[in-house]
């Protein structure tokens, strides 16, 4: 029992070691979500710039975060480390795709594939909404690539056919995926038969009624503005 002594310091140097490893890494995860989540706010407000530099920022709070855990693997694949750089995925996947740029790889953001994939699928539902807020303002035209976006994700999702434990729990992601697409598929198709019947409406007026009196149609794709 001489080395009873020696064994417990050691133990208790090395969980000091990891405790405080594991501060910092909570700590920097909470701050690289905070990033990423107005990196979305930014991109949702159509304040691109400000996006892309708060990404930026995002990028650089995950390196840093990555860098500290070298030499502790197991916190690095905790789940509040990859919970953190899923945000970090999807905040970046979703300004790809509503700017319209290149979709980045998992290489490019340095995160491991699973973790891509769960912030791709949830990027998917940032895109619904930037479709209702774009249905909202009449420019229902616009919603077309996002919409296809979404349905490509969802038909590569599906393939994944792997175990949760290797997947992270991707299917579940997956199944929310399905059913984004689907509410969004409904809420596009009924505000295109609007649309629709409103041009109809409009075309009507202007045919039939020139100049005599106005039934108040609003012009088919105009925005509604507040008084």
């Amino acid at each position: 029992m001489e080395r009873l002594e020696t064994i417990i310091e050691q133990a208790q140097a090395y969980f000091e070691v990891k405790n405080a490893a594991r501060d910092q890494a909570l700590a920097r995860s909470r701050e690289l979500i905070r990033h990423c989540a107005l990196a979305i706010r930014a991109v949702h407000r159509a304040e691109y710039d400000g996006a892309a530099e708060l990404l930026s920022t995002a990028r650089e709070a995950a390196q840093r975060m990555v860098r500290d855990l070298a030499d502790h693997p197991d916190l690095y694949h905790a789940g509040y480390t990859q919970d953190a750089l899923k945000e970090f995925a999807e905040a970046s996947i979703t300004y790809a795709l509503i700017t319209r740029k290149p979709l980045p790889t998992p290489e490019e953001l340095k995160v491991l594939p699973a973790t891509y994939l769960k912030g791709l699928g949830e990027a998917m539902g940032e895109l619904r909404r930037y479709i209702l807020d774009v249905i909202r303002h009449g420019q229902i035209g616009h919603c077309e690539q996002m919409l296809q976006a979404m349905e490509d994700v969802y038909s590569v999702l599906v393939t994944i056919d792997y175990p949760n434990a290797l997947t992270a729990g991707l299917r579940r992601t997956t199944d929310m995926v399905r059913g984004v697409l689907k509410r969004t598929r409904g809420d596009l198709t009924v505000a295109a038969r609007q649309e629709a019947m409103q041009r109809a409406l409009y075309e009507f007026e202007k045919r039939i009624m020139p100049g005599d009196r106005d039934l108040g149609l609003r012009k088919p794709g105009a925005v509604e503005r507040d008084e």
